[in-house]
């Protein structure tokens, strides 16, 4: 898998011949770029082409190799006035106000996505008005590329930086914007943030063909996805070549009053397909130089939360190859509750946060809709992951960054006495006492359990078990989640009986 992943960022980077020098749009007017070293600016040119790229006083040349050229800058400082980006080759290219500090990618699918202003028939974001009213922050640009799902890899982009003000604000992704927002308030860095979320994608939809063919489990998601385009491609031939046909039976149809036939389905566009999200979304994006990426995915692969813990970490793998950083941060949104999303697929991404070096996760349990998957309040998911970047990216310290998480549990008589990390100043139970606890006994079946804090632990007990075996909590489609930290941050969900491969902290 190794090897085939040191050649894949030379297959993504398709030649494209071009007469004159020019860049991609990720390189635009008012982009943001990473501070650091070996800042990424890459675009096109003739063949050959001497290239020299100049911004912030930091210079770097190359020549352009099958239409392609991309450059290097070292030692790129945080700038927060804007500066001009010269690309000089045949030609010049100027982009302006270009600013210098932390970029981040907001990765996923439709949570991610989910703009900050109105998108008819989702319901508004909370106060989006009044956050609209308030966006202006110059130092805040944000990047979208568009939802274009490819059947091979390209490095066609289209899209343009918008700098943050009310009455631009609106398209970004709301997680997204908090997210960045929080992060320039504290830090006072620029922040520029590229969103490449697409809604209902699935993990396997942000996977190079490659990649889910070198990983151990995943193969057959690619024979799956080439037999259901082998049959697309057999039956649209017959739809438009069986013209009379359609007629008379659309014809039957309408007489019958039933729905008239439909054309295929192309499964290359389907919001649910694999590969064609990293073709036509990533592939334009590499490889961007970022601090790291924000995810908010998982609904889309509720139904296998065992492969989703074999997918993640192929995805973050292989982004961090193609982005050039094997440590780049990845930090997951767990998916709130909904009443059709199941308790595994949260274990299935926290297991995979924890497990996967510089990963990190947030959960949204005390803020979620049984009634809506996409949750109308963004604001605080994006919030908590700006605090979590600010602790386990930037180093900083004094912070609490998570809720409780479960540490263990053990049995004392008809006493389940569960222990936690992460306890954020101690634990704390609203007013009206702590509900979603449940307790099992040698026979299996959960009851509802009464829980009590005793310092930095929790004890649960239950009527009617005796000898309890087991402890769940907030373990449900969509459940009421009351426990939590001092910092006010809510414990993450947990079973301890999922079996001997159980999440160790």
């Amino acid at each position: 898998m190794h090897y085939l992943l040191r050649l894949l960022p030379i297959i993504a980077l398709a030649p494209t011949l071009a007469a004159e020098v020019a860049l991609s749009p990720l390189f635009g007017d008012h982009a943001v770029l990473q501070a650091g070293d070996g800042t990424a600016v890459w675009g096109t040119a003739a063949e050959g082409e001497q290239v020299t790229v100049r911004v912030a006083g930091v210079e770097a040349s190359t020549v352009a190799a099958q239409g392609r050229w991309l450059v290097r800058l070292k030692g790129l400082k945080p700038e927060v006035t804007g500066k001009d980006l010269v690309v000089q080759g045949t030609n010049t290219v100027t982009s302006h106000d270009v600013l210098v500090g932390e970029v981040w990618l907001a990765g996923g699918q439709s949570n991610m996505e989910r703009q900050l202003g109105p998108r008819p028939p989702q319901k508004l974001i909370e106060d989006y008005e009044k956050e609209a009213a308030a966006a202006n922050y110059p130092g805040i640009r944000y990047f979208v590329v568009p939802n274009t799902p490819q059947a091979a890899p390209t490095t066609t982009l289209k899209g343009s930086w918008q700098v943050v003000t009310p009455s631009t604000i609106l398209p970004c992704s709301a997680v997204g914007y908090f997210f960045a927002r929080a992060l320039h308030e504290a830090r006072h860095d620029s922040v520029g943030l590229v969103v490449c979320a697409a809604g209902g994608s699935t993990a396997q939809g942000w996977i190079s063909r490659e990649t889910l063919l070198a990983t151990a489990g995943l193969e057959k998601i690619v024979s799956d996805y080439d037999a259901a385009v082998e049959k697309f491609a057999k039956d649209d031939a017959d739809w438009t070549s069986n013209g009379p046909k359609r007629t008379e039976a659309e014809a039957a149809a309408k007489a019958a009053g039933k729905p008239a036939p439909r054309a295929p389905g192309n499964p290359q566009t389907h919001y649910k397909a694999a590969i064609t999200r990293f073709n036509g979304m990533l592939s334009p994006v590499l490889p961007l130089t970022m601090r790291g990426v924000i995810w908010y995915q998982g609904e889309s692969n509720n139904s296998d939360p065992a492969q989703y813990e074999v997918l993640m970490p192929a995805l973050i793998t292989e982004w961090r190859t193609r982005f050039a950083n094997p440590t780049l941060p990845f930090l997951t949104v767990q998916v709130a509750p909904f009443k059709g999303l199941s308790p595994e697929i949260r274990e299935a991404q926290e297991r995979v946060a924890r497990s996967v070096p510089h990963a990190g996760i947030v959960t949204t349990i005390d803020i979620g809709d049984a009634e809506d998957i996409h949750p109308t309040r963004k604001r605080p998911v994006g919030e908590r992951l700006a605090v979590l970047a600010r602790q386990q990216v930037y180093g900083e310290t004094g912070l609490i960054a998570s809720g409780p998480c479960f540490a263990g549990v053990s049995f004392d008589g008809a006493k389940a006495v569960v222990r936690f990390t992460e306890l954020g100043g101690g634990l704390v139970a609203p007013a009206e006492g702590l509900k979603g606890f449940t307790l099992a006994g040698a026979d299996g079946k959960f009851v509802e359990a009464q829980a009590v804090i005793a310092g930095d632990t929790m004890v649960v007990t239950a009527a009617g078990i005796s000898a309890p075996t087991a402890v769940r909590y907030a373990w449900a489609n969509a459940p009421v989640a009351t426990l939590a930290n001092r910092a006010g941050l809510p414990a993450f969900p947990f079973r301890s009986d999922r079996g001997k491969d159980r999440l160790e902290r």
